[in-house]
């Protein structure tokens, strides 16, 4: 009896039955309840890091493996561990880890969640990559130093908006934002008092312009780029502040 859920790949549902072999009935059950495929499995592949993955954080999304190619390119021309980047609400370390294989940096990922961050340390482990991790609640607390390069893919999706049905198993503060979904980046540049190299942010597909504003009163001379992902939705915002 075929019980693999027909939107599960063969190679996903080949890794199950070795895994799962004398409960597939319940998994099937599980992935037909819209339980992430990801979470059983244990990890994904996100830029050539293999990424461990639990309910404690976020499943990367090939959206922000497309980030970390935009931020690699702007970033590659500098010698390694010449630049200091922090990556805000850094989830299971997918960015800060993908950046420090590609680039060599130095790197620090925050985090409100100890259970995220527990994640993420286990994640540099499995990569062979040395990060530093730091529990820290950016709502209330200011950045702990300065950085040369600051990224976040924050929660921003907006409170009332419909999502995908597999996301009720996700941590949910890593999802929502309030004020419309822009929380996190009004308060990310309401705290940054000075002009970093680069500022760069994954966003909502309709938040770019809103974001844009408020880091133009925040920069007055700044570069400001909002960019496309690889289906045509704006979902990234980069700001190169005038450091003159």
């Amino acid at each position: 009896m075929n019980m693999k859920p027909e939107f599960i790949t063969n190679t996903d549902w080949e890794i199950l039955k070795k895994m799962y072999p004398d409960n597939l009935k319940e998994i099937a059950t599980l992935l037909n309840n819209n339980y992430p495929v990801q979470y059983l499995i244990g990890n994904v592949e996100f830029c050539d890091a293999t990424i461990k993955v639990n309910e404690d954080v976020l499943i990367p999304r090939f959206e922000t493996e497309y980030f970390v190619e935009k931020i690699i390119e702007r970033l590659k021309k500098y010698p390694a561990n010449s630049l200091k980047i922090v990556d805000i609400g850094t989830g299971s370390g997918c960015i800060s880890i993908a950046l420090k294989m590609q680039l060599n940096q130095i790197i620090e990922g925050l985090d409100i969640s100890f259970k995220a961050l527990k994640i993420a340390e286990e994640n540099a482990k499995l990569n062979n990559v040395d990060i530093k991790w730091r529990e820290l609640d950016i709502l209330t607390n200011e950045l702990p130093e300065k950085y040369d390069v600051i990224i976040s893919n924050p929660p921003y999706v907006k409170e009332s908006e419909i999502v995908d049905a597999k996301t009720k198993y996700e941590p949910q503060n890593a999802i929502f934002a309030s004020d419309n979904g822009l929380l996190f980046y009004k308060r990310i540049l309401e705290i940054i008092d000075y002009n970093p190299l680069l500022i760069a942010f994954e966003i909502g597909m309709t938040e770019g312009e809103e974001i844009a504003k408020i880091a133009k009163k925040k920069f007055l001379n700044a570069t400001i780029n909002i960019e496309k992902d690889l289906t045509g939705k704006d979902r990234y915002l980069f700001i190169v502040p005038n450091n003159k």
